[in-house]
């Protein structure tokens, strides 16, 4: 279970992202990227950051993970924290994982109606 602080920092350190991504990054991919959750572990080193993107999503966790370090630096900026946490970026799957079980409902409705 995540400490109070730490879903405070994945908090602040996914609204942030949200927003480096949207007015700061140069790559065009970033900016249709979704930040959707940011787990931090509890002594703030590490953070999963989870994301969604209709691009290719391979080629897009790879450029993220790749520019983690300036990610890091622009958020040492805007933070007030003593240890900006090394940022790890992941595909979330749970969309796409609702939308199949959603179709599956929706294919059982029609056959029984």
């Amino acid at each position: 279970m995540a400490s109070m602080k730490g879903e405070r920092a994945g908090s602040e350190i996914q609204r942030e992202l949200s927003m480096i991504l949207l007015e700061d990054a140069r790559d065009e991919d970033f900016k249709r990227v979704t930040i959707t959750a940011c787990d931090v572990s509890n002594d703030l080193s590490f953070a999963k950051v989870y994301f969604t993107t209709f691009d290719n999503r391979e080629k897009v966790e790879k450029d993220l993970n790749n520019a983690s370090g300036f990610f890091r630096s622009l958020l040492a900026d805007r933070l007030v924290m003593r240890h900006i946490p090394e940022l790890k970026f992941i595909f979330d799957e749970s969309i796409e994982y609702g939308q199949n079980i959603e179709r599956i409902i929706k294919e059982i409705n029609e056959k029984n109606c």
